[in-house]
């Protein structure tokens, strides 16, 4: 089967640097200098490469067929493929690109975060989700928790148990039951206020006796 790599992006400077969208969760093995990778279309390739560097979490490449600006810009677009004898993804497996970036809800559609990563262990993967407030919280991805992602629409769906994100610890009051929660405050407002009234005159009233 083929795999993608990356797919290059727009030229970087004058020497035929690209930019990168790495599609592999194995991108220094798959994208290591010497590795001579086919591209689709496949008019474009094979491409070599000759020096891979990182900056501020975006990948960039120099090809040994590609030395200016101007074959670099023609290749944009071009994906970087690679064949390979593992077996296909099951049908619920994903890479960690495609989970980066999606939206956190909840089953009743309530945002709890962003996921900003995907944690192999050696019993079960983790999602890691940045929460609004900028809180760190780490989801197994088990169907039981996980129970919907769906890549259209750029989301995913977590039954979470309490305790486990921190809007769990939030109460919301919604509706009818803030009204009746204020008025209830006021009535206990007024009570009070008619209690200390009612105490005052009684002290009044034993300093004259």
């Amino acid at each position: 089967m083929q795999l993608t790599v990356a797919i290059i992006g727009a030229p970087h400077g004058l020497k035929g640097e690209v930019r990168l969208d790495v599609r592999t969760d194995s991108p220094a093995r798959r994208l290591a200098v010497g590795a001579q990778l086919e591209t689709d279309p496949a008019d474009f390739g094979p491409l070599t490469i000759t020096r891979t560097r990182e900056y501020r979490g975006i990948t960039y490449a120099l090809f040994a067929e590609s030395t200016t600006r101007d074959t670099a810009e023609a290749l944009r677009g071009v994906r970087l493929i690679v064949e390979t004898d593992e077996d296909e993804p099951e049908e619920d497996a994903y890479y960690a690109h495609e989970l980066r970036g999606l939206e956190v809800l909840d089953p009743e559609g309530y945002e709890l975060g962003i996921i900003t990563g995907l944690e192999n262990g050696p019993a079960q993967d983790v999602l890691v989700v940045r929460e609004p407030d900028g809180r760190i919280t780490r989801v197994p991805f088990v169907r039981e928790i996980v129970t919907a992602v769906d890549l259209d629409d750029h989301c995913v769906v977590v039954d979470a148990p309490a305790g486990l994100f921190s809007e769990d610890d939030m109460i919301v009051v919604e509706g009818d039951d803030l009204t009746g929660a204020l008025s209830a405050t006021e009535e206990n407002g007024t009570e009070e206020s008619a209690a200390e009234g009612s105490s005052e005159m009684e002290s009044s009233t034993e300093e004259t006796k």
